[in-house]
């Protein structure tokens, strides 16, 4: 398979204090690392492409460790989520390339954590936004780390490039409130409860 051609990384950190209500002692950390790649795919429709997934894996696994670094360590690591913007001269498919490379780097980093990664993904030009889904590492049905940061670098991605997401956060929204499974009743069995 081609060679992953890495153009910029990104590393975005955002702190939640409070969303209008009182300050959190501890406030939510959001971490996103974004990758520009080029598309080996673009300009062509190319039927077997999944070998590309192995060529991502470092790059996932890179991505991973620059992520919780910036969390703070793994063990601070309690939600997560991942997406890909693909250049307008590529296809959808070829951001469903980075589920696995993406996703099991992520869970491999936080000690094999059981839920599944959320993700989302499309097709965007120059400048496009994605809101990259999040869910807690080990139970996806605990609302409280139901969450999303919105991700993007203005000149990516080119017509021939995927731009390429892992989000990482440091616990449940800031002033969460809205009732469901709590962490403290997480089974883990499943991934879901």
């Amino acid at each position: 398979m081609p060679e992953v051609r890495l153009r910029k990384m990104q590393v975005a950190i955002e702190d939640i204090f409070h969303e209008g209500g009182p300050t959190a002692p501890v406030p939510l950390r959001r971490v996103a690392v974004l990758a520009v790649i080029a598309n080996p795919f673009a300009g062509r429709f190319v039927p077997d492409i999944q070998g590309f997934m192995g060529d991502l894996r470092p790059l996932g696994l890179d991505m991973a460790k620059r992520l919780v670094a910036a969390v703070g360590g793994a063990d601070r690591v309690e939600g997560y989520g991942k997406g890909a913007i693909i250049g307008a001269g590529g296809e959808l498919e070829h951001a469903a390339l980075w589920h696995a490379p993406g996703g099991y780097a992520m869970r491999e980093l936080v000690g094999g954590a059981k839920a599944i990664v959320p993700s989302t993904k499309k097709v965007g030009g120059v400048g496009a936004r994605l809101d990259v889904p999040v869910t807690h590492i080990n139970a996806s049905y605990v609302r409280s780390h139901f969450d999303a940061m919105e991700v993007g670098i203005n000149d990516a991605p080119h017509e021939d490039e995927m731009l390429l997401a892992l989000v990482m956060t440091s616990g449940p929204r800031v002033h969460s409130r809205s009732g469901g499974l709590e962490v403290a009743d997480i089974k883990g069995e499943d991934g879901l409860r």
